[in-house]
């Protein structure tokens, strides 16, 4: 009776599972146990490994230099204009990033005939290719383009916009093609955080007197929270490793740099010095993992207001 007890199975199973080994469940679980750990923790390990050597391209794992890598690029002016060309893009790009799409959700949220073209059409930027994008915006942007050849041709300006040529200017000009081409993906998003907001909530905002405004911040900012801090946080990780839009605009000898156009630099595999290009690797997720504890810091802080 006793042996009988012990090897009845717990009462929360059920179905199958009161048939089924110990063991099955580590079987679904192990594939993606290991891709994640084949491709995700072992080149994170090794990265941070090489970081503490002298590896060359195409010559395997050079010797221990302790972190002569990191003095190396702390000690760089490149590196360090490379970082405040990515944090300013973050900066700038980020806050737009989480509060343009919403309000361009609000905007196409409303039943109108059309609306459904209307958002196809606006949608439209986010599937195409952001080097097709890229190299058009670059045409549009140049000294000779339409854009200054309207300018010139008009009279408001006597000489072209160095767009492409000035470091400022060519990070703005990034920014926007980032924000042109992102506002409708994360519009998706939006839209889909809005549509779970139940509508009685609005309803007895109102009933309170609530203008539009006042039900934007106390129903909708409330109920979009969650996928607010879900874009910044993707947005985020976006700005701190962009590298497209600045690389196209500027070119190989771009005015203005970013830490993955600096890491690249590294890896090239001529002149490149792999462990230099691994310790700023490594600079890089850390920068991006105080930025999204931060953010987290402060999504606590405003959920508990």
């Amino acid at each position: 009776m006793a042996s009988k007890k012990a090897s009845k199975k717990p009462e929360y199973l059920n179905g199958a599972a009161r048939f089924r080994k110990w063991w099955v469940p580590l079987l679904w679980v192990a594939l993606p146990v290991t891709a994640i750990v084949a491709f995700y923790i072992v080149p994170f390990v090794y990265t941070v490994f090489t970081s503490f050597t002298d590896t060359l391209p195409l010559q395997g794992i050079g010797s221990f230099v302790a972190f002569d890598n990191y003095r190396t690029i702390f000690e760089d002016p490149e590196f360090w204009e490379a970082v405040a060309n990515s944090l300013l893009y973050a900066v700038i790009v980020v806050p737009l990033m989480v509060v343009l799409p919403l309000l361009l959700a609000l905007l196409v949220k409303q039943y109108v005939p059309g609306i459904g073209i209307f958002r196809s059409l606006y949608y439209i930027p986010a599937i195409c290719s952001l080097v097709v994008v890229s190299l058009a915006w670059t045409s549009m942007l140049q000294a000779q383009g339409p854009l200054n050849n309207l300018l010139v041709n008009s009279g408001i300006l006597n000489s072209p916009i160095p767009f492409l040529s000035n470091r400022w200017l060519l990070l703005f000009s990034a920014m926007i093609i980032t924000l042109w081409q992102g506002l409708p993906y994360y519009m998706v998003l939006y839209l889909a955080a809005l549509a779970n907001i139940d509508s009685s909530l609005y309803e007895a905002a109102q009933v309170d007197g609530a203008g539009p405004i006042r039900r934007f911040f106390s129903v909708t900012i409330p109920g979009v929270r969650i996928m607010m801090y879900l874009v910044g946080v993707l947005c985020t990780i976006g700005c701190l490793k962009i590298f497209t839009e600045v690389y196209l605009l500027g070119g190989a000898n771009s005015p203005a740099t970013t830490i993955t156009m600096y890491l690249r630099d590294y890896s090239d595999v001529t002149y490149g010095n792999i462990g230099i290009g691994a310790a700023a690797s490594v600079v890089l997720f850390f920068l991006t993992l105080g930025f999204l504890l931060a953010s987290r810091k402060l999504n606590k802080k405003a959920e508990e207001v």
